[in-house]
């Protein structure tokens, strides 16, 4: 299935490569960097263990929303508006990160307004397209029902890494790019995460498989 949202680095075009790419056997599948979730959603669910993280909390947030209260969340998108000025509004409440104080529903929806309404998922210049939130209700639906077995976690990779890692893990990491890393908001990924990220993969028990940009820097990591 698709997912219900797009996201900066999203992996919609590569998700059969990458799936192609799994491992024969696993037991518990984490997706370590999860942002718009595009290879679970394509991944068969099956009788493994299955964990989405992500280290925005907002996106963590929306995604148990999803999961757990999927009409709450579609009666708040139910009336909002494709408008600028309510764009540019929720965009100077995500800037002062204000949208954490909110109660969980009411963050998710803020955020996922943001998300639909804005230029390729950035988050801060509005997209002026027209779309209608009531024509993704269908894929929330959907996502609420493929969620529902699915572990959300909001944690640093490296914790999460160790927390999770098992002989029978697989883990699959797709960070921000190196050179791009200031496309995502809210992480704070730096060019020494990319070193840590290839120090916790080397002492790990279970699997993993890494997408990555080709350039230099990442070759010689």
């Amino acid at each position: 299935m698709n997912s219900f949202m797009s996201w900066v680095g999203g992996k919609k075009n590569l998700r059969d490569e990458v799936l192609a790419r799994f491992p024969p056997y696993y037991e518990r599948y984490i997706e370590v960097f999860g942002g718009a979730g595009w290879v679970l959603f394509h991944k068969p669910p099956g009788a493994d263990f299955e964990v989405y993280n992500d280290f925005n909390s907002n996106l963590a947030n929306l995604y148990r929303c999803v999961r757990d209260k999927p009409a709450k969340l579609k009666y708040k998108l139910r009336y909002v508006l494709d408008s600028r000025e309510d764009f540019e509004y929720l965009a100077l409440l995500h800037k002062r990160g204000i949208l954490p104080r909110l109660y969980d529903v009411d963050r998710a929806a803020k955020f996922y307004q943001l998300i639909r309404y804005s230029y390729a998922s950035g988050l801060d210049s509005f997209g002026s397209q027209p779309h209608s939130i009531w024509s993704d209700f269908p894929m929330i639906d959907l996502a609420a029902r493929r969620l529902q077995k699915v572990v959300v976690e909001n944690k640093d990779f490296e914790k999460l890494i160790k927390q999770y890692d098992r002989p029978v893990s697989f883990f699959y990491c797709d960070p921000p790019y190196f050179a791009t890393e200031s496309y995502y908001k809210d992480v704070g990924f730096t060019a020494k995460d990319h070193i840590r990220l290839r120090d916790t993969l080397l002492e790990i028990k279970g699997k993993f498989l890494v997408s990555y940009n080709d350039c230099p820097e990442i070759r010689e990591i």
